[in-house]
């Protein structure tokens, strides 16, 4: 695992539910696809690690 400090912070049920009820999709994929972009870069830095071992 890596030792990286997270960018990202889960978003927590109430905070999905309140961007689904004001009908806030935009922001909600924002942060959805900021989420999956940490996380390729987390798999892409410990593959690059175990490469170069």
């Amino acid at each position: 695992m890596s030792n990286d400090i997270e960018h990202y912070r889960d978003p927590s049920d109430t905070m999905v539910a309140l961007y689904l009820a004001n009908n806030d999709g935009d922001e909600l994929t924002d942060v959805l696809v900021a989420a999956l972009e940490d996380a390729f870069r987390i798999l892409r830095d410990e593959i690059s690690g175990e490469t170069m071992h």
